[in-house]
């Protein structure tokens, strides 16, 4: 078979199946009623951790739709940036994130330390006494945990 061919038969084999089919889906199969549950730390404040953050959030949506993921990103110590106010860029991807159901979390030690105020969060932010504990309780529950 010619390499043309070959190429032809890839890119028909990948129209009809999609890209799934390198991936091998566990049972049970995700479904709104039982969704993948995604924890994701960010402890780092520079734009590559964040970006890397709410990328892999994103990407976790489109794969799975919405409804089939539930995700929680808990911003701690330098990672408290992802979630500020003044950071309108990210500001900006956090509340498109959040219509699509991703819950954000900011953990209170750390606004404690850097004095860091309740009002300078973005809308719809739970704050939780520490981020770390938030991370391992959901790890406990089931929650896959990821950190960029």
């Amino acid at each position: 078979m010619s390499l043309f061919k070959k190429i032809a038969v890839i890119f028909m084999l990948i129209a009809v199946n999609g890209w799934s089919y390198d991936i091998r889906i566990a049972e049970p199969y995700p479904s709104a009623e039982i969704p993948r549950k995604v924890v994701i730390g960010v402890g780092h404040g520079d734009d590559v951790s964040i970006h890397q953050a709410l990328r892999a959030a994103d990407d976790a949506l489109k794969f799975y739709e919405d409804k089939k993921v539930h995700i929680r990103i808990v911003a701690y110590h330098q990672g408290m940036r992802l979630l500020l106010k003044k950071e309108k860029a990210i500001a900006e991807r956090v509340q498109a994130l959040q219509q699509r159901g991703v819950e954000f979390v900011a953990c209170g030690y750390t606004m404690d330390a850097d004095k860091i105020e309740d009002w300078s969060l973005t809308e719809n932010v739970e704050v939780v006494s520490a981020g770390v504990a938030e991370i391992i309780e959901r790890v406990q529950e089931g929650a896959v945990y990821f950190q960029p």
